[in-house]
């Protein structure tokens, strides 16, 4: 994890434009550096450090001998590079940064073979000097985040967080078009004399259902054909351990959020097994964060207490949470609803985690739910068929919203967050699945997932079987939800006039309650004309919701009194 961020072509003073940059230090809180591009006088890159890998060799941009062309700025972790070095024997490496292989592949075989090769998570500016070349390029569900801007005269500016760029100044425009670069996608761009560029062509290199090229390369155990119960059980164990034995990479230390849901749950327990195999000398850590009978407390407790480890609980109240809620719609840069609610609490947990721990690697059970039909909605969905294309929807969509949340909470804080359940082989599999293989059986969601770990002992069997619940309202009591905790406060700050006036006001994504008018003022202090980052609120389909919480849903009332 850390801040990229570049400009080409800039028509103003760079170091007054340099201090956009300093917007993203937080992502890397340990070194910084500004470097001008040879021969280009109006062409910079920025770069935040959080070291991780090679805390040595591993500032930005990347330049090696080799390549005395090739500038690489890249957020990220590519975990397979080891595997890449043995396969390519010739590649001389310079440093024992992950990211070097991007040079190394890119220079043997083009941007379209480099990207396609990339296990990992990532977001990358890639410069060639020789070609005259910029290219652009973010992993397949946007786990790293990457913004542009450029103008219709060639000036590009890129940045990890879109903070770092809407105070830029160009002479064309009053107003710099800020937007995210899409996921699993690369851009090509022409570099010309005057240190601007051209665009030339946007590529969609992977779809998520789509088994990644890289997995040819893959030494992971050999996966059984066919569609038998047993068999994709066996494969499922088999590609989730390996999900997470090769996110161990990292010379900081790891620790794991744990809400003692299903995901986090699977994710700490096979984390915890794997750090043992590893023979790493310190306990894991484990985060969970709640309100006085918060049920999500007492389950992570549960979990902890059955698998060993060094457990922490964070405790907030309705005040605490309520104040935090300027800095976290600044840290999110979105005013989806659903989104601002889960934010608080993992905001509040990683700066629990940054101020008293030395865990800087933090594991979550992130993605799980879209790709394994989690949310309780999905008990609704008019047939097997439906509920697939709605799970790729989501996935498609994480960069809007969970994944943003679980990026920018922790990015916050300077911590790196890693996510086992987006793991490529790991989801393509999934979703190669029949379709009624995945659906909601029994009454219970995610149960092909339950099922492959029912015989494992990895966690207690009623924390396996638990029931869906919402990060934002698990952190409270059943009786008291955040969400009401935060409707009951923000009725006495927004007002029934206000409400009426909100079409005018808001004419785009025109807010339909008091707490989504909220928020959305706090969004426009902070980022006034920007609402379009967010194309749509995120909500349940395939039933008449006008909240976005699990608990409004009559599925989750009937599971609660029984």
């Amino acid at each position: 994890m850390c801040g990229i961020w570049a400009l080409f072509g800039s028509d103003d003073c760079l170091s007054v434009q340099c201090l956009s940059a300093m917007k993203i230090a937080h992502r890397g809180p340990d070194a910084f550096r500004f470097e001008n591009v040879n021969g280009y006088t109006n062409c910079c890159f920025g770069f935040h450090r959080l070291a991780v890998v090679d805390q040595l060799f591993g500032m930005q941009p990347i330049r090696v001998k080799k390549y005395p062309y090739l500038w690489l700025c890249y957020n990220g972790e590519i975990y397979n590079h080891k595997k890449k070095m043995q396969h390519h024997f010739e590649f001389e490496y310079q440093t024992k940064v992950d990211g070097e292989i991007i040079l190394h592949l890119y220079d043997k075989g083009g941007i379209e073979q480099t990207v396609c090769m990339l296990d990992g998570v990532f977001a990358f500016i890639l410069l060639d000097t020789a070609n005259k070349k910029v290219f652009l390029g973010r992993d397949t569900y946007g786990v790293r985040p990457l913004f542009k801007a450029m103008t219709e005269d060639g000036f590009l500016a890129v940045c990890s967080e879109a903070k770092g760029l809407v105070n830029l100044k160009h002479s064309t425009t009053p107003f710099l078009k800020v937007e995210p670069f899409l996921p699993g996608h690369y851009e090509v761009l022409d570099l010309k004399p005057n240190g601007k560029v051209a665009s030339v062509e946007m590529v969609k290199y992977h779809h998520c259902r789509d088994e990644p090229l890289h997995a040819l390369y893959d030494n992971v155990e050999k996966l059984f054909p066919g569609f038998e119960i047993e068999t994709v059980k066996n494969n499922l164990r088999i590609l989730f351990d390996n999900a997470i034995k090769k996110r161990l990479m990292t010379d900081r230390r790891i620790g794991c959020l744990l809400s003692g849901g299903l995901d986090s749950s699977l994710v700490a327990a096979t984390l915890l097994k794997q750090l043992k195999e590893a023979h790493v000398q310190y306990p894991l850590q484990t985060f969970a964060i709640g309100m006085e009978d918060s049920t999500d407390l007492l389950a992570a407790r549960k979990v902890a207490n059955h698998i060993g480890s060094e457990h922490h609980e964070v405790l907030f109240n309705s005040e605490e949470g309520i104040q935090v809620l300027d800095e976290v719609i600044f840290s999110l840069e979105t005013y989806d609803i659903t989104t601002v609610r889960a934010s608080v609490g993992m905001y509040l947990v990683s700066k629990y985690i940054r101020k008293n721990t030395d865990s800087v690697v933090i594991f979550s059970g992130e993605g799980s739910d879209e790709l394994t039909q989690g949310y309780i909605y999905f008990h609704k969905a008019p047939s097997p068929e439906k509920a697939e294309e709605e799970s790729e929807r989501l996935l498609k969509e994480l960069y809007l919203f969970d994944v943003l949340r679980a990026d920018r909470t922790t990015a916050a804080h300077g911590l790196e967050l890693r996510v086992p359940f987006l793991d490529h082989r790991f989801s393509s599999y999934y979703l190669s699945l029949p379709p009624d293989m995945r659906i909601p059986k029994n009454g219970i969601e995610k149960h092909l997932l339950r099922e492959t770990f029912e015989d494992s002992n990895l966690i207690p069997k009623d924390i396996l079987w638990r029931p869906k619940e919402a990060f934002s309202d698990g952190i409270t009591s059943v009786k008291n939800s955040w969400f009401r905790i935060l409707q009951e406060y923000i009725e006495h700050q927004v007002d029934d006039a206000m409400m009426a006036a909100a079409a005018q006001k808001f004419p785009f994504n025109t807010p339909k309650t008091k707490e989504g008018y909220y928020y959305r003022q706090i969004f426009e202090r902070h980022y006034p004309g920007r609402a379009d980052w967010l194309t749509h609120y995120w909500m349940p389909r395939w039933i008449n919701a006008t909240d976005p919480s699990a608990r409004t849903l009559a599925h989750y009332k009937a599971a609660a009194k029984a």
